[in-house]
């Protein structure tokens, strides 16, 4: 049965995609509330990435998806955004070649030039580490660091809902706590935040509720805070031979 939160922001129901003819995803139902953080959880190849990226329009989709009561449908990724839905891609999607600062105001490109610098000093603040780069190329910079410059990417949208697709990938511990702290100061601060992470205690530390999704379908979702939650993830788990913390 559904657990009742807050009122949906994003409410996605029977939700069916993929790739081409391989399907991937079948009838998935998950909701995030307006200022809530959701973790959603599974094994590689379950489909966590294809959900984040037909809910931002980047693969086409059958079912329903809404978010802050609008319906998505035929929606691109740029219309997503302009909506208040901002998605960070799994891997380091920015542009090498450009400067720290550059990438982060042809994040915001389409704002009011004062508005982005705001916006854009508003995330150096949040990410020290790149902020002292600002001026060197993207290409210049870690791994670590260039994930984090797609973090701050998405943040410069002020959204009202952040999609993550596994954030600490290729991070150092320091930097993987720093995004996670960023995470929790955006729920204060009212945003909603989909986070998809293989860090699984990180994750659950972090979230409200789960969701579990396994071979394209959701197998468990609950309250972060029930006591047999590790256990329920484990037996939700164990149907794919791959349970890690």
């Amino acid at each position: 049965m559904p657990i009742s939160g807050p009122d949906p922001l994003l409410d996605v129901a029977g939700l069916s995609s993929g790739y081409g003819k391989i399907g991937v995803l079948r009838g998935v139902d998950l909701n995030v509330g307006a200022g809530e953080v959701v973790a959603l959880l599974g094994p590689n190849g379950a489909g966590k990435t294809t959900l984040l990226r037909a809910v931002s329009g980047l693969l086409p989709w059958s079912g329903s998806v809404r978010f802050a009561g609008r319906d998505l449908a035929g929606f691109s990724p740029r219309e997503t955004v302009r909506c208040g839905l901002a998605h960070v891609v799994e891997g380091h999607r920015v542009f090498t070649q450009l400067s720290v600062l550059d990438n982060l105001l042809l994040a915001a490109y389409d704002l009011p030039r004062g508005e982005r610098a705001v916006r854009v000093e508003e995330v150096f603040g949040l990410f020290p580490e790149i902020a002292a780069k600002r001026h060197e190329r993207a290409a210049a910079l870690s791994g670590g660091q260039q994930q984090i410059l797609a973090v701050a990417q998405g943040l410069v949208r002020r959204p009202r809902l952040l999609m993550l697709d596994e954030p600490s990938a290729g991070l150092s511990p320091v930097l993987v706590d720093r995004v996670l702290v960023v995470v929790q100061r955006l729920r204060e601060a009212g945003t909603a935040v989909l986070l998809v992470e293989q860090l699984i205690e990180k994750a659950l530390a972090l979230a409200d509720r789960v969701y579990a999704l396994a071979r394209g379908s959701i197998v468990l979702e609950a309250k972060t805070g029930e006591a047999d939650l590790p256990l329920r993830l484990q037996h939700a788990y164990m149907a794919t031979g791959s349970f890690h913390t």
